[in-house]
């Protein structure tokens, strides 16, 4: 396949996608909610680098003074030994739960989770962004029951996080599906990459316009621009259940 092939916004290919996926897995900045809306990602990562000075770290690389991304400060501060590690992760930790608190969230994303959750298959989070801020994001906005697990960081260990399929992995072994009838939606070509090593489907969310070529570069299944797509899926397929259910011998 090459990039062009790619198919965005086809609701038949949607549609074969969600009626064979066993368990969904959902990123979480970006599919569900803005996470920095309220507080600026280049503010976090300047905090990052005070953390970094306070432990005598003050001649950074200049991607990394420079970088308005936390994720790389405290992918950089991996390298500086695991005492390092841990202070800047308990810091972004803290600033991404307090980021949630002014999150914006996804247009659609909470009804495509109620409504998958009404699929009775299950769903989880599958976020870079701590566990923490996750779960904290679920409970303000009563989505905690519509969540069967959060596959999210735990550790100071970057290595772990997409686009490494250890949480995609994880996530599947939690839920006791097979890793590749799960599928993931993400907006990131991290996701799409970590999802493939995983042997999981993915979809590629572009909920901007510039991300679409991105996306189409690592060849996710399919790319959609808003989730409405995929609650127009979902309800398909739960009509398709009940009718299955009123006609036993249809098939």
């Amino acid at each position: 396949m090459i990039a062009s092939e790619v198919h965005t916004d086809d609701p038949e290919v949607l549609r074969r996608i969600l009626t064979h996926t066993e368990a969904l897995l959902l990123d979480f900045d970006g599919p569900v909610c803005s996470v920095f809306a309220g507080t600026p990602a280049h503010f976090i990562a300047m905090k990052l680098r005070e953390v970094l000075a306070d432990g005598g770290h003050t001649d950074l690389p200049v991607e990394v003074e420079k970088t308005e991304d936390p994720f790389a400060v405290f992918h950089y501060s991996s390298v500086l030994g695991l005492d390092t590690a841990r202070r800047v992760e308990a810091a972004l930790r803290a600033y991404e739960v307090e980021a949630v608190t002014t999150a914006d969230p996804t247009s659609h994303s909470h009804e495509l989770m109620s409504r998958w959750h009404a699929t009775g298959r299950p769903l989880a989070i599958v976020s870079n962004n701590s566990a923490s801020a996750v779960q904290m994001y679920l409970q303000r906005h009563g989505l905690a029951s519509h969540v069967q697990y959060v596959s999210a960081r735990t550790e100071p260990n970057p290595c772990l996080l997409k686009p490494s399929p250890h949480l995609i992995r994880s996530a599947a072994s939690k839920l006791n599906a097979r890793v590749d009838a799960c599928t993931l939606l993400g907006d990131s070509p991290s996701d799409v990459v970590g999802a493939r090593a995983a042997e999981a489907k993915v979809i590629g969310f572009a909920n901007k316009p510039h991300k679409i070529e991105a996306l189409r570069e690592v060849r996710p299944d399919m790319i959609i621009q808003s989730l409405q797509q995929c609650i127009e899926g979902v309800i398909n397929i739960i009509a398709a259940t009940r009718r299955a259910g009123d006609n036993p011998d249809s098939s």
